[in-house]
């Protein structure tokens, strides 16, 4: 019995070795679990810091980026704004260079409104093409920067079935004094003053002024021109070569005078075909505007 008492403390001993053993093993694990969900929590603490910290730069990051946009959009705004106020003071050089090189003269009021000296000579003057003329042997001149508009008026006239022939186009200051002196002659002052121009007022001295006739009345400035095919394109095609009919019915400087055509210009032809008006109907300072565009 001692030797079963013996054998049973044996067995009792070793089975309470062996639970202290288990329940130290499960304290150290259990301290080893919690040392590394401690562990495990600070790496994630240190993540989440991280996390945050990366996401304020990149907020930071986008504003800086949102400002150098708005910087760069701005810039692109001004650049602009400079390229447009560049162009208008290069389109303002290239006015006032064109205005210096045109004769403002071009677009004066005259017929008893401004007066030109004896000593204006259009510059340049060049011949008119002799199949223009209704005198082959005329040697009519015209300004040179009018002719490319009268030679393409002329043909497209007629290519339309009614052709054009010049009977009288640059006269100078002398020669407009003779012309009124033969006239005075022959009709009377009185007469003579209701549809010629004393010189110096005259539009034929500007270089840029032509009386048309027909081929079949190559001689004659007569009202009955006004009733021609001719008369009747030019008012429906005159002012896209930039020429207008100067002294219309009721005007109050000659008598109606449906020959005498005058170039001003398209721009300026073509406002006044829209709104029918003539030349006159202008004030001078809008009249202006359109000198530095006339040969255009």
């Amino acid at each position: 019995m001692h030797t079963f008492f013996k054998h049973h403390s044996f067995w009792l001993h070793s089975a309470l070795a062996i639970s202290t053993l288990a329940l130290g093993a499960g304290a150290f694990f259990l301290w080893r679990g919690h040392t590394d969900l401690v562990a495990i929590r600070a790496e994630l603490g240190s993540r989440e810091q991280s996390i945050t910290e990366l996401q304020e730069k990149l907020s930071s990051t986008e504003e800086e980026r949102n400002r150098l946009q708005n910087l760069l959009q701005q810039a692109a705004a001004e650049n602009e704004a400079f390229g447009k106020r560049v162009e208008t003071l290069a389109s303002s050089v290239s006015l006032l260079d064109k205005l210096s090189k045109t004769d403002r003269e071009l677009l004066q009021k005259y017929s008893s409104v401004y007066f030109l000296s004896e000593n204006f000579i259009p510059d340049p003057l060049v011949p008119i093409d002799a199949d223009l003329l209704a005198r082959k042997d005329a040697n009519a001149m015209i300004h040179g920067g009018v002719m490319p508009f009268l030679r393409s008026m002329m043909q497209a006239a007629k290519a339309d079935g009614a052709p054009l022939l010049i009977l009288s186009a640059y006269r100078s200051f002398s020669e407009q004094s003779a012309v009124k002196s033969g006239y005075k002659v022959t009709y009377g002052a009185g007469t003579a003053n209701k549809f010629s121009a004393d010189q110096g007022y005259s539009e034929h001295q500007l270089g840029s002024t032509i009386d048309f006739v027909t081929p079949e009345k190559p001689a004659s400035l007569v009202p009955s021109f006004g009733e021609t095919s001719q008369y009747d394109w030019l008012v429906k095609n005159a002012h896209k070569y930039g020429f207008v009919l100067s002294y219309p019915k009721g005007n109050t400087f000659f008598q109606y005078e449906p020959w005498h055509w005058r170039f001003v210009g398209v721009d300026l032809a073509t406002r006044l075909h829209a709104e029918n008006k003539y030349f006159y109907d202008l004030d001078q300072r809008e009249i202006n505007a359109y000198l530095a565009r006339i040969f255009d």
